[in-house]
């Protein structure tokens, strides 16, 4: 299979995605805040959807329902659609998720997304009692009830981790597809087999990207990557690698394993390093350039951008406005950017 061209694979929509990153300095509640406020200027840099992260008992993101956050911004915004990537499904009741789901896409108008992960080994998984097995080998169980209470009026489970009688499900399902975060070809073969989008986390570029997608159908996968323009590439890249390590030491460190296994290691700046190469990070037309090429390379018709980097809000505020204005009409402008740009 040829890699894609921009013409066979156009770039359908663009959104953000907002870890409620905590950086030295601020409080989780203005976090929490500011994500909102970060929502509402989304939508007004023309933005297609806003996707919220969600993490417990760490500043590396302090947003532990994603779903209610999502319904904050819901009522705060009128056209943008507003998804959570991801809702951690090892954690949650499956009926529940879908319950709260209906209640935001009903209260909406259609503005909601789902997305749910299988999240990790960590320490989450005691705190609210689903320990290890749910992890280790309840996520497709979780994921297949999930589908059916989005999607049946009357609801029942006979399965290793769900029992229960037959229930009416109230409201009325959604009718909603969850995208599933795939980091392994077993979560992708699983969302595959269900006919499910993918969601392809930051940490890898294209070419990993194309290679999860190579043989799975393409419609409605989203990819992640780093957002962030600056008058020169230059100078975006010095900003972040200022700016994020800060947020990325102690966040990462917040990764308690519920067992004795090791907490793997990163090594930040080599991280951060790889993030600026790998996505849009630079000037409008550098930021443009590498966004038209990762829909050129893995065939993706949606991208979401994390553009928290900066590490204060006032930054974040004027990043979002810039790439809305400097960077997506060079995307959606099926003439693109030509070879004469500046770096």
């Amino acid at each position: 299979m040829g890699a894609p061209t921009t013409e066979e694979t156009p770039l359908t929509r663009i959104g953000i995605f907002l870890v409620g990153a905590q950086f030295p300095g601020q409080t989780s509640g203005e976090v929490l805040r500011n994500t909102v406020e970060t929502v509402v200027a989304a939508e007004r840099a023309g933005f297609d959807d806003a996707w919220l992260a969600e993490h417990h008992f760490m500043s590396y993101g302090v947003i532990p329902s994603a779903v209610t956050l999502a319904g904050v911004a819901l009522g705060r915004t009128t056209r943008i659609h507003v998804g959570t990537a991801v809702s951690v499904l090892s954690t949650r009741h499956p009926v529940a998720l879908a319950e709260e789901a209906a209640i935001l896409h009903h209260a909406s108008g259609g503005r909601f997304e789902l997305g749910v992960g299988r999240g990790g080994p960590w320490v989450d998984l005691e705190v609210f009692g689903t320990g290890l097995p749910r992890f280790e080998r309840g996520f497709a169980e979780s994921l297949d009830l999930l589908c059916a209470a989005l999607t049946r009026d009357r609801l029942s489970a006979e399965g290793e981790f769900f029992r229960f009688r037959e229930v009416p499900m109230t409201p009325g399902p959604p009718g909603l597809r969850p995208v599933v975060a795939c980091t392994s070809p077993e979560t992708a073969d699983l969302a595959t087999a269900r006919g499910l989008p993918m969601l392809l986390g930051l940490h890898i570029g294209d070419e990993e990207k194309a290679a999860m997608l190579t043989g799975r159908p393409s419609d409605g996968h989203i990819g992640a990557a780093v957002g962030y323009v600056a008058d020169t590439t230059a100078q975006a890249v010095a900003d972040l690698k200022r700016a994020m390590p800060q947020w990325l030491r102690p966040g990462l460190a917040g990764y308690v394993p519920v067992d004795d296994r090791p907490r793997p290691a990163r090594d930040v700046d080599a991280y951060v390093d790889l993030l600026c190469r790998i996505h849009p990070v630079g000037s409008p037309d550098h930021c443009a350039r590498v966004l038209r090429e990762t829909v050129r390379k893995t065939g993706l018709k949606r991208l979401i951008l994390l553009v928290e980097g900066s590490g204060d809000h006032r930054g974040t505020l004027e990043n979002v406005a810039r790439l809305g204005r400097e960077v997506l009409p060079l995307v959606r402008d099926a003439g693109g950017i030509g070879p004469g740009d500046r770096a």
